[in-house]
């Protein structure tokens, strides 16, 4: 690895979450990290997938892709939905930007932590944006009629609901979904983000897909990188009514569907069954994980029903710490939630991984927290990590307040005089 300060400064100069596994290999010396902090599939795609990419590489780099519509068609034939229903995306982000721009209209209800899109996209157009937040002591698990409440309560005309939400991984069991959605009928939309949902084993059909087909004001968002281990291809999809779908897939770019995602996405009627298998195979290790960091003292993992674990660090543990030197001692990576709305630096979210890397994760901890007696991570007066969104405004308002909550929130904005650059209520 290459010297710690030339990694860790990374993260510190890096507008987003988490330098790019890109970036953090240029400052490696050798191979990059063992990688827990983005959450992908690590089975899929199987190694014969990735020789006949390998083996296509040229053609796949060289030339244009075919239309959104076509890799749509053929996305939906591997799906049994009609094609009318459906809108892809080069990546969820891009789905969730144009949501923001063509659905919301004046504020979005979501409950924190959660995907930090959810929560500054909204903000950086102009839109109040009402955090419900989870409560640590209940172990951030929502309730939905005090959600549903909430929203009433603020007035909220668009509500999102991550199932399983993610840092921690918390999961609304099908007819609560469908409970919420029936509460919720008369907002302007209602967005079921699944894209994790498809690493959860809590139940046989979890999803509500084709209830939003039927709906007039829901959309379910789906993630393909994630569930095929492909984050770097960028594609994704929503699925809604046919004039729900119709006017996101109007608004988006020509070619928005790279090479690299129509070639997967013509793969996939052929590697169902590794597919399959990917996926227990990550509920698998999820249930052996999670034993495995349960056994550390004082750190708490939280039930989770994605392809992650969140876990609180013992009292006194700074959580930048951990992450800075299980990176530049132990070559691993992990994702501290200090930037994340409604989560604090005291919390890790860890990818799931085979046993052979979590067996490493482990001992490396082990070292990190235990070693030198209690406080091993305890940072120095002043060297704790500031929080950092990716958006200037959220930081300027989150870090003024110093978790003051949501009413501190929306005092500072009056006094700032920023209520038009994304009102917090």
């Amino acid at each position: 690895m290459a010297p710690a300060g030339n990694v860790t400064s990374l993260f510190r100069t890096t507008a987003a979450h988490t330098p790019s596994y890109a970036a953090l290999t240029r400052e490696s010396e050798g191979d990059g990290p063992t990688d827990f902090c983005i959450p992908c599939n690590p089975y899929f795609p199987s190694p014969a997938m990735f020789d006949e990419l390998s083996v296509r590489l040229r053609e796949i780099l060289t030339y244009y892709p075919s239309s959104a519509d076509t890799i749509t068609a053929e996305l939906c034939a591997v799906l049994g939905l009609p094609a009318q229903c459906l809108a892809m995306g080069n990546g969820s982000t891009e789905l969730i930007t144009w949501i923001d721009h063509l659905l919301v209209r004046e504020s979005l209800a979501v409950p924190v932590p959660t995907f930090g899109r959810w929560t500054d996209q909204p903000m950086e157009t102009g839109k109040r944006v009402d955090m419900f937040p989870l409560p640590e002591a209940d172990g951030f698990a929502l309730d939905p009629a005090a959600y549903v409440q909430f929203i009433r309560t603020r007035g909220s005309r668009v509500a999102v609901l991550c199932n399983p939400n993610n840092p921690d991984g918390g999961y609304q069991p099908r007819r609560a979904v469908l409970s919420l959605l029936d509460a919720l009928q008369d907002l302007d939309l209602v967005v079921v983000d699944e894209s994790f949902l498809e690493f959860s084993d809590a139940e046989t059909e979890p999803s509500v897909v084709q209830d939003a087909m039927l709906r007039p004001n829901v959309i379910v968002l789906r993630s393909l990188g994630k569930n095929f281990g492909l984050h770097g291809v960028r594609f994704g999809y929503l699925v809604a009514n046919p004039a729900l779908a119709g006017k996101v897939r109007a608004a988006l770019p020509k070619w928005n569907l790279n090479s690299f995602a129509e070639t997967v996405v013509f793969m996939l009627k052929e590697h169902g069954r590794e597919y399959a298998e990917s996926l227990h195979l990550v509920r698998r290790d999820r249930i052996e994980m999670s034993r495995l960091l349960s056994a550390l003292p004082g750190l708490t993992v939280y039930p989770s029903q994605g392809n992650f674990l969140f876990v609180r660090l013992p009292v006194g543990t700074d959580g930048t710490t951990v992450r800075d030197r299980l990176l530049t001692e132990h070559r691993i990576l992990v994702r501290e939630c200090g930037n994340k709305i409604g989560s604090s630096s005291r919390f890790l979210r860890l990818v799931v991984r085979p046993q052979p890397d979590v067996l490493r994760l482990v001992a490396g901890l082990e070292q990190v927290l235990y070693e030198g007696g209690r406080g091993a991570a305890v940072p120095e007066p002043g060297q704790g990590a500031r929080y950092s969104s990716g958006t200037a405004a959220v930081d300027r308002l989150v870090g003024s307040t110093n978790g003051a909550g949501l009413v501190g929130l929306a005092a500072q904005i009056r006094s700032a005089g920023l209520a038009g650059r994304g009102e917090v209520r």
